[in-house]
C-alpha cells in the first residue's frame, strides 16, 4: 500500500525557523521525500495541505506542490493497475524528472536530507562533513559528475592527506571515507539518470577504495574480571559506567548507541529483542545471569514498559533524531572519561573506550566460536566481515607456525 502527503519536514530546521516543504511518498512503510522550498510554519496549513496566502509566493507554490502530488498519485495508480513492482524511491525519482541538472552538491543535499528524514543521523553528520571537505577542496564551486575523474580524485587524496598528516592512518581512512560518499552519490546520480556510467571513476583499473588496516585490541578474561571485581560506590557515575560497559560486553559487544536505546519493552521471555541503529536489523539475544544482575539495579526506575533501561535518553526528544544523537555523543564522552579511571583502578595498561567492549568479546571468543555463530552474534551481513574482524584476535596458528621454525 502506498500513501502520499505534503508536509513540513521537521527533521531539518533553518536558523530563521523555516522548514522544508516536502512531498512524502510511502510504500510498504518505507518513505522517500521530494523536497521543495523553505517555508515558515505559520505559512503552512497542514489540514488543507496548502501554503497560506500569508506567503508571498503561495499561489505559485500551491500550483507546483499540488501538481507533484497529483503526478505521484497518478504514477502509483499506473504501477498498481499494471501490477508492476516499485518502491517509494522509484516514484520520487520519476517526479524529479527534469529537475536534475547533474550538480554534485544538489544530489548531495538531497542525500543528506533523506538520511536526516529517516533518522540516520549517525550517517548524515559524518557524510555531510565529508561532502563539505570535498567542497573545500573545490574552493566552494559546484561540480558536474562527468568532471569527477581519476586525476581529480588523486588531487583530492593529496589535499586530505595534507590536512590530516600524510603518514597517519587516520588520514588515509579519511580519504577512503570521502571516496565512499562520492561513490555513493555517483551511483545515485547514475540511477537517477543525471550521470553516465562511462564517467564512473571507481572500480578495477580506476580508483579503488581500500581502507588501511587498523589494530583492534580487546581486553582478555583476566582484565574483564578485574573490572567486574572493582569495589565502586553504588549509583556513582563510575559504577554506572562499568554497568553499561559490561552490559555491552555480556551481549556480544552491542554498540553503545543500541545499548542506550534499549527499552524495558525489548525484554521478552528472558531475551532482549532490539533493532540495530547502524543497519536496522532486528536481533534477539538471551539474557545471561550477569545481564540480569545489572538490570536489577535499574528496574526500580522503570515508570512504564517502553521506558529506557538506562537513563541517558530518558529526557531526549523521541521525535528528534538529532537530539537523541547529541545525547548519545555526550554520554559516550562521559563514559570514556570514567572508563579511563576504571582502567587506572584496575591497573589495566590498554586504552578502554565504550567500543572496546566489542573488541574484548572478539578477543576472548578467539577461535573457540565458529565464524558462522560469531557472524550472528556480531550481526554482520557478510561472513567475510566476521572473518576479517576476528582475524585481529586469533594468533594461535601464527604462534604455532613461528614456534615450529625457531624451537630447534
Amino acid at each position: 500500500m502506498s500513501t502520499t502527503k505534503l508536509i513540513l519536514f521537521k527533521g531539518k530546521k533553518k536558523v530563521d525557523g523555516k522548514y522544508l516543504l516536502t512531498l512524502r511518498v510511502t510504500h510498504d512503510r518505507k518513505p522517500s521525500y521530494l523536497f521543495f522550498e523553505w517555508v515558515n510554519e505559520k505559512d503552512w496549513d497542514q489540514t488543507q495541505m496548502r501554503v497560506k496566502k500569508s506567503h508571498p509566493n503561495s499561489q505559485r507554490l500551491n500550483h507546483h506542490i499540488l501538481k507533484k502530488l497529483t503526478e505521484a498519485n497518478d504514477t502509483i495508480l499506473e504501477y498498481e493497475t499494471k501490477k508492476k513492482p516499485y518502491t517509494s524511491s522509484d516514484i520520487v525519482n520519476l517526479l524529479r524528472g527534469g529537475q536534475k541538472d547533474g550538480s554534485f552538491f544538489k544530489i548531495a543535499e538531497e542525500y543528506i536530507d533523506e538520511l536526516t528524514a529517516q533518522g540516520k543521523i549517525n550517517r548524515a553528520k559524518p557524510d555531510s562533513s565529508r561532502i563539505k571537505l570535498f567542497k573545500e577542496f573545490l574552493k566552494g564551486r559546484d561540480i558536474q559528475f562527468y568532471e569527477i575523474n581519476e586525476p581529480l580524485l588523486k588531487k583530492l587524496k593529496t589535499f586530505i592527506l595534507s590536512k590530516n598528516g600524510k603518514g597517519k592512518g587516520s588520514g588515509e581512512r579519511s580519504v577512503m571515507n570521502t571516496f565512499v560518499v562520492i561513490r555513493t552519490l555517483f551511483n545515485r546520480a547514475i540511477t537517477e539518470g543525471v550521470a553516465d556510467q562511462k564517467d564512473y571513476p571507481f572500480g578495477k583499473g580506476k580508483i579503488q577504495i581500500k581502507f588501511p588496516e587498523t589494530v583492534k585490541i580487546g581486553l582478555d578474561q583476566n582484565e574483564i574480571a578485574k573490572i567486574e571485581n572493582l569495589d565502586l560506590e553504588e549509583h556513582s557515575p563510575i559504577w554506572h559506567t562499568r554497568n553499561v560497559f559490561l552490559f555491552s560486553f555480556y551481549l556480544a559487544g552491542i554498540r553503545i548507541s543500541d545499548v542506550l536505546n534499549m527499552k524495558w519493552s525489548d525484554i521478552q521471555k528472558g531475551r532482549i529483542i532490539y533493532k540495530m541503529n547502524k543497519n536496522s536489523k532486528v536481533d534477539s539475544l538471551k539474557l545471561s545471569e550477569k545481564v540480569k544482575d545489572i538490570l536489577k539495579y535499574y528496574a526500580p526506575n522503570k515508570k512504564k514498559e517502553d521506558d529506557f533501561i538506562f537513563p541517558e535518553l530518558k529526557k531526549a526528544n523521541s521525535k528528534d533524531p538529532g537530539d537523541i544523537n547529541a545525547k548519545i555523543r555526550t554520554a559516550v564522552k562521559k563514559f570514556n572519561k570514567y572508563l579511563d579511571r576504571i582502567r587506572e583502578k584496575a591497573e589495566i595498561h590498554k586504552k578502554i573506550t565504550t567500543h572496546i567492549a566489542r573488541h574484548s568479546f572478539g578477543n576472548i571468543a578467539g577461535d573457540r566460536i565458529s565464524p558462522q555463530m560469531l557472524q550472528k552474534l556480531y550481526r554482520h551481513s557478510h561472513l567475510s566481515t566476521t572473518i576479517g574482524y576476528q582475524g585481529n584476535f586469533i594468533y594461535r596458528d601464527t604462534d604455532e607456525a613461528l614456534d615450529s621454525v625457531i624451537n630447534f
